[in-house]
Order: structure tokens, then C-alpha cells, then sequence
């Protein structure tokens, strides 16, 4: 087989849709200005329930990609005709930070199948770390719609490897992956990582990382902001 060429290869990563809503004018965006707030981070029942509403709002849109049938349902004065979503769907989150945002799709995919993956960083020192998965809860995935969600997507690495766990579980018809703030350098790995039919779904992008690996200037740690700091 012939190398793959540069031009190949940008082939390649634009089969690979981007939905970056921050591009876009809808309340998304008012969402997205007061998780970053540090003079509203403190409120963290505001900031969980804007990380909530992301979720829900990301779900609509994604709503509009499935399959739908046709069902008759009966109504008092007579029958209706409704579309309604088809796909089996299983929704995996990254533990802790991704809970709340899981919630919100969970409220619009409210017939889903769930999946649970703990991901964590354990540091060699300030600046270097690797990512570790301890935990998996998941239904088989064959040829179901998966959507990971996770808020944070600041290397790519976390998302990699909870991707890779969940093939242990079969392999699903299409994927969604689904992020509050993501980082360029994230977004890259995921184009040369994930499936080409892979849709990555973003509230917003940001540049760069700081030098511990922290989206700048994303909104901080995710998880504590949600819960509280941890040791």
C-alpha cells in the first residue's frame, strides 16, 4: 500500500465532523461565559446545573441525527402519527467531572442504556502524568449509538482510553463524543484516534495548555469546581 500522503491525510480529518457551538448565537454561550466566571465558580450548585443545561441543550442537537419510525399512538379524540428516535443508544461518562453533564443528556435520551468510566491522572511529577482506568460499568455496545460525554477535553488522552475500555464491550454503529471545553491539541488526537465516522460535538475550543495540562483558558478543574476540591 502506497504512504498516505499529507493530502490524504486532511482528507481524512475533515470526514470527521466538528460541531463547535460557540460559532453559533444561542443561550449555549451564556452558559459557557458563567462556568468560566471565577466571580461565579464559587456558586457550585449554578455552575453544575449550567454544565447540566450543556448536556441537554448537546442531546437536542445529537436528537436530530438518529433514526426515526413511525408509531400510531392513541389519543382521546383520536390517532396520531408520531417519529419517533429508533436507535439504541448507550451514554458513557468519564468519572467524577462528567456527571452532571451525563445528567443533562440523560433528561433528553431518557430510554438510554448508561456506561460509566473512571479515568484519572496520576502524576510522576507537576508536569507529567499518564492516565489510568480503574472501573468500567457498561451494557454491551454492538451496533448501538454511543455518545461519550465528558466536560473537559483538555489532551485527549482520558477520551482515548475510555474509548479503548469500551470496545471491550463490542463495537458501536456511530459515535458521539461530547465536550463543555475542548482544547485544539485534543481535538487533533481524537481526528487521528477515533473512527472516521466519529462526530465530536464542543460547546467551545480553546488554543492551548497550560504546562500542567489544563485548557487555557478553559474554566479550571472541572471536578472539584462540581464537588469540591479533592486530595
Amino acid at each position: 500500500m502506497p504512504p498516505i500522503t499529507n493530502e490524504l491525510a486532511r482528507v481524512k480529518i475533515k470526514i470527521m465532523e466538528l460541531i463547535d457551538f460557540s460559532k453559533q448565537h444561542s443561550v449555549i454561550n451564556q452558559y459557557i461565559a458563567e462556568i468560566r466566571d471565577c466571580k461565579i465558580q464559587g456558586d457550585r450548585l449554578r455552575f453544575r446545573q449550567n454544565i447540566m443545561r450543556i448536556g441537554q441543550m448537546m442531546a437536542y442537537e445529537i436528537s436530530k441525527r438518529l433514526s426515526y419510525n413511525t408509531i400510531s399512538v392513541e389519543a382521546p379524540l383520536g390517532t396520531a402519527q408520531c417519529d419517533v428516535p429508533c436507535d439504541p443508544m448507550v451514554l458513557c461518562t468519564i468519572l467524577r467531572a462528567g456527571l452532571p453533564f451525563h445528567e443533562g443528556f440523560l433528561n433528553v435520551f431518557d430510554k438510554a442504556e448508561n456506561a460509566f468510566v473512571s479515568a484519572y491522572r496520576k502524576y510522576t511529577d507537576q508536569k507529567h502524568f499518564n492516565v489510568h482506568i480503574e472501573y468500567l460499568a457498561s451494557p454491551r455496545i454492538d451496533d448501538k449509538t454511543l455518545i461519550i460525554a465528558d466536560p473537559m477535553l483538555a489532551t485527549g488522552s482520558s477520551m482515548e482510553l475510555a474509548y479503548q475500555a469500551m470496545l471491550t464491550k463490542g463495537h458501536p454503529k456511530k459515535i458521539h463524543i461530547a465536550s463543555v471545553i475542548a482544547a485544539k491539541p485534543a481535538i487533533e488526537l481524537m481526528q487521528k484516534v477515533m473512527p472516521e465516522d466519529t462526530t465530536i460535538w464542543c460547546a467551545a475550543i480553546d488554543d492551548a495548555l497550560n504546562a500542567q495540562s489544563y485548557i487555557v483558558p478553559g474554566l479550571g478543574d472541572a471536578g472539584d469546581l462540581i464537588y469540591g476540591e479533592k486530595e
